[in-house]
């Protein structure tokens, strides 16, 4: 009977998140990441077991035009389509199915899609790209961004915490960066250092954060960037994983 009420609860809240718009669904053991997120969001945050990962893609149409991001309709429609507006679907997405959660019995905290507790870090109460990668939705590349097999990092992030009794989904995805290092040569400030992601290193040795945060508040109000997301071959190359383990 248990199991038949776990598995009613796992397709119960997939089904609610695709029908309200997630093209990511997947659901992350938290067990090994504790100690790091207890240190980033404290012990409440740690306190839960289990993470709910969802994604929203981003429009191909929109990234695609970064290159040209000085172009003030360009940068508008980026930050507006390609951030707010799909930020705001997620945390609607994750309100809609933390309430199930809870009418159903359950604890289930869902977090900002993209809102900053710590200035000084430079960072949010949990790492949506951490829960993404433990869900089994891909790899974290030299841009400390999530790469996705199928669209690279041109998708979005939100996490839901949760107690309840659900299917953990996936496996962690072994890298498929190799030796390219697009999004290093591209980022006008030098932000990334090239260093493939190892769990034990801190981000500051891949990524500075700050040189980001400075480049886009010297700039216009309305300015972006985004190029990593847009150079990625696995995002601009639909496809370019599957197409290599068929050969394989």
């Amino acid at each position: 009977m248990k199991s038949n009420i776990k598995t009613k609860l796992n397709e119960n809240i997939k089904d609610l998140a695709l029908k309200e718009g997630a093209d990511f669904y997947g659901v992350a053991d938290l067990t090994s990441a504790r100690d790091f997120i207890r240190d980033q969001g404290g012990d409440e945050v740690a306190s839960y077991p289990l993470a709910i990962s969802l994604g929203i893609r981003i429009m191909d149409s929109i990234v695609d035009q970064l290159p040209h991001r000085q172009e003030r309709k360009v940068a508008v429609n980026y930050r507006h389509h390609g951030y707010d507006i799909i930020n705001r679907r997620l945390d609607l997405l994750a309100s809609r199915v933390s309430s199930l959660i809870q009418n159903e019995g359950f604890h289930a905290l869902p977090l900002p899609a993209s809102e900053r507790y710590d200035d000084e870090r430079i960072c949010a109460v949990l790492s949506h790209k951490l829960a993404a990668r433990l869900a089994g939705h891909g790899w974290i590349g030299k841009s400390c961004l999530l790469v996705t097999p199928k669209f690279g990092p041109r998708v979005r992030w939100i996490t839901i915490l949760t107690d309840a009794p659900l299917e953990v989904t996936g496996r962690v995805m072994d890298e498929h960066c190799g030796e390219c290092t697009e999004c290093v040569d591209i980022c006008p400030v030098s932000a990334f250092t090239g260093v493939h992601f190892k769990e034990d290193d801190p981000r500051e040795v891949r990524y500075d954060a700050r040189k980001c945060e400075k480049y886009l508040e010297d700039g216009e109000e309305w300015a972006v960037c985004g190029l990593c997301v847009y150079v990625c071959p696995h995002g601009r190359d639909k496809g370019i994983i599957n197409e290599n383990r068929e050969r394989e």
